[in-house]
């Protein structure tokens, strides 16, 4: 599937900062111990919605660690899915009389045009959950050949699940107990109370043909994916073992990452799924974590409709740390804009104050479990300087403003 256009990503002097971030499964931030090609995968929308604040926050913060792996001279290998064939987008199809493939084309564009306005790095590979159903086959095959997957005994329906405990590591990637883990899988796509499967927490992987469903032929019959195979396929197909990054918000670490990770491990035979599990904290309105359910959105197409500047919407949510639950706001949009402009006048000076020692700290503060408050308020250090005192270095201006549109993604 074709992604988005990539913004020009201009080249700073000196060298990058190794990665260090937050890994999920370890509890600390450690480095990120990637080779010459970096290999990142970040779960996509479910396409029956536009765009919130939400989806930004979280698709930011992975262009950020895309930014800084690029500045440290790597070779970055970034995949994305679409989960376009699933329950909420049938569900909002039929209750807004469009075909789904129709209602997911349109909000798969509108998320296109969101993520180039906000000049997000696209991924390499973009790939929707309907253009990999071969993959997602042949890794059920493998799971069921194994013995990490079943068929239930249930003639009308045959699904096909996921036995939990097909792994000995099962968990370590969230760190949850058993009782988390239960009301986290009921709340959160799971179906704990199917007749027929061998454990409460076992996983969907193949559901049967339904009526008025999609279904596409398989080996254990017509059907279609479960959620979390499909990112386990993808990333096996495009990457392969031992990706460095998987990521996504962090609503995702259970049951979704758990569940991909220990069908990809069932099958490859590694601890490890990803050497790094990176999650983005949440995002709220009014009192609440914004979320299609709940319909408290702040969406980036009405944020650009009114004629909100994309850079003042990057530095509203670099306003604080990516992995920190945190809310928009009014007042966050108007000191993100006026930041802006700050940034915008201290960079039109003619001369300004040497920047050398600038570029480093927000090198090293970026590279520091994206410490983007660091880097903004280092940002803001110069730029009051330069308005206020002047300085003498002709370059400094034109490499401050190159430094936030190569490490931040801002245009000034």
């Amino acid at each position: 599937m074709q992604s988005w256009p990539a913004p020009t990503v201009p080249t700073l002097p000196g060298a990058g900062v190794p990665l260090r971030l937050f890994d999920t499964a370890d509890r600390q931030v450690r480095p990120v111990s990637a080779g010459q090609i970096a290999t990142m995968y970040v779960c996509g929308i479910t396409p029956y919605d536009a765009t919130h604040l939400g989806h930004a926050a979280t698709y930011l913060t992975f262009d950020l660690i895309n930014r800084v792996w690029r500045d440290a001279g790597h070779d970055v290998h970034y995949v994305q899915n679409i989960t376009d064939v699933d329950d909420p987008l049938f569900e909002r199809a039929a209750r807004d009389g469009i075909g789904w493939r129709e209602l997911g084309d349109r909000e798969t564009q509108l998320f296109r045009e969101d993520m180039t306005a906000l000049r997000v790095l696209p991924p390499r590979d973009y790939v929707a959950a309907t253009d990999a159903i071969a993959e997602v086959i042949a890794l059920v095959e493998k799971m069921l050949a194994s013995g990490a997957a079943y068929v239930v005994d249930d003639a009308q329906y045959p699904d096909v699940y996921y036995r939990a405990d097909a792994t000995t590591q099962f968990g370590y990637e969230s760190g949850y107990d058993h009782d988390t883990m239960a009301r986290l899988f009921a709340e959160r796509g799971g179906d704990p109370d199917r007749a027929g499967k061998a454990d409460p927490l076992d996983a969907l992987l193949w559901r049967a043909e339904r009526p008025g469903e999609p279904s596409w032929p398989s080996p254990f019959g017509a059907g279609r994916p479960g959620w979390h195979v499909e990112c386990a396929a993808i990333a096996l197909d495009r990457i392969g073992t031992g990706l460095d990054i998987q990521g996504g918000g962090s609503d995702l670490i259970f049951p979704h990452h758990e569940f991909s990770a220990a069908h990809a491990e069932s099958v490859t035979g590694e601890r490890r799924f990803a050497r790094h599990y990176v999650h983005a904290g949440m995002i709220g309105w009014d009192g609440h974590k914004m979320s299609k359910s709940r319909g408290n959105l702040v969406l980036v197409s009405r944020l650009r409709a009114d004629g909100v500047d994309p850079g003042a919407v990057r530095l509203g949510l670099f306003a604080g740390h990516y992995r920190e639950d945190r809310f928009w706001s009014p007042a966050v949009l108007d000191a993100a804009n006026t930041r802006l402009q700050h940034w915008r006048a201290a960079v039109a000076l003619p001369a300004g104050p040497d920047a050398t020692d600038l570029l480093s700290r927000v090198r090293r503060y970026l590279a520091d479990d994206l410490d983007t408050p660091k880097a903004l308020a280092a940002l803001d250090g110069w730029c009051t300087d330069a308005l206020t005192y002047g300085g003498s270095d002709t370059t400094a201006p034109r490499l401050v403003a190159t430094a936030v549109d190569a490490l931040l993604g801002v245009k000034l």
